[in-house]
């Protein structure tokens, strides 16, 4: 039987995960949730792999969320796992870049991995939504608290309370992923962002991140204690010698990552 999360490494510094079940849209079982978890576990203790994509094999989903087959088996509890939650990801720890790749259809926990993610780039035909109450089932992965933080509040509710789904081309437009592009471009701009996004020096973007994280969460007095420590760890850094001299020097910067 084929793994069910495909892990390699397409690019300097880049990982992509794939959700390997097409022929269940990619939904999440125990093996998907253990998988991705060790997936994470992996990015964050290779010092050498500063951004994730995540997407999910074949063309008709993205992920399905839940498994049901699981669910009706009485195997609900296999597709958390204790330091990930829902899929081994959504409470995940993690200091690198994630971009979910989304080449088809985000649906319950489907969404609720790619509002987990940093970035996402979805195919402009992709429908993303959180459907549970359909079901009289809660997006208890962390769906109906990211998605009002993610677009406008009206919008949000909308979709949270009627189930129904929001095209990939609308989702752009509120900003709750960063494009919207035909099917088969969803995988290069994925590569894109996250060649630009390693272009830059490794710790000054996880640190960066760490505090943006965090924003809606601290008050402004705190936010300010956290940027100001995150300041002083990159300054004790290689990569913070290396930027100035690199542009006095009018060449690439090399960053080491230390």
């Amino acid at each position: 039987m084929p793994d069910a999360v495909l892990f390699e490494v397409t690019a300097p510094h880049i990982a992509l995960v794939t959700i390997n079940r097409p022929e269940a849209r990619n939904a999440v079982n125990g093996a998907v949730a253990a998988g991705l978890e060790a997936a994470v576990e992996r990015v964050e203790a290779d010092p050498d792999l500063w951004v994730a994509i995540l997407t999910g094999a074949g063309q008709h989903a993205f992920c399905a969320g839940a498994d049901l087959k699981e669910v009706a088996a009485g195997n609900s509890a296999s597709l958390a796992t204790e330091k990930g939650g829902f899929g081994g990801f959504v409470r995940a720890q993690r200091s690198k870049l994630w971009i979910a790749a989304a080449q088809s259809h985000a649906l319950a926990g489907g969404l609720e991995l790619l509002l987990s993610c940093d970035l996402a780039v979805a195919a402009e035909h992709a429908n993303l939504g959180l459907p549970e109450v359909k079901r009289s089932l809660v997006a208890g992965a962390g769906g109906v608290f990211r998605l009002p933080r993610a677009l406008p509040k009206a919008i949000a509710l909308q979709m949270i309370a009627t189930g129904e789904p929001i095209p990939a081309t609308q989702a752009a437009q509120f900003g709750l992923i960063n494009a919207a592009v035909p099917a088969n471009e969803v995988m290069p701009v994925a590569l894109d962002l996250a060649h630009r996004v390693t272009a830059n020096a490794p710790i000054a973007v996880r640190e960066s991140l760490g505090v943006a994280r965090r924003a809606a969460d601290l008050p402004e007095a705190e936010l300010w204690t956290v940027s100001r420590e995150a300041s002083g760890r990159v300054r004790a850094t290689e990569d913070f010698k290396e930027g100035p001299r690199a542009f006095i020097e009018k060449r690439a910067p090399r960053w080491t990552g230390r």
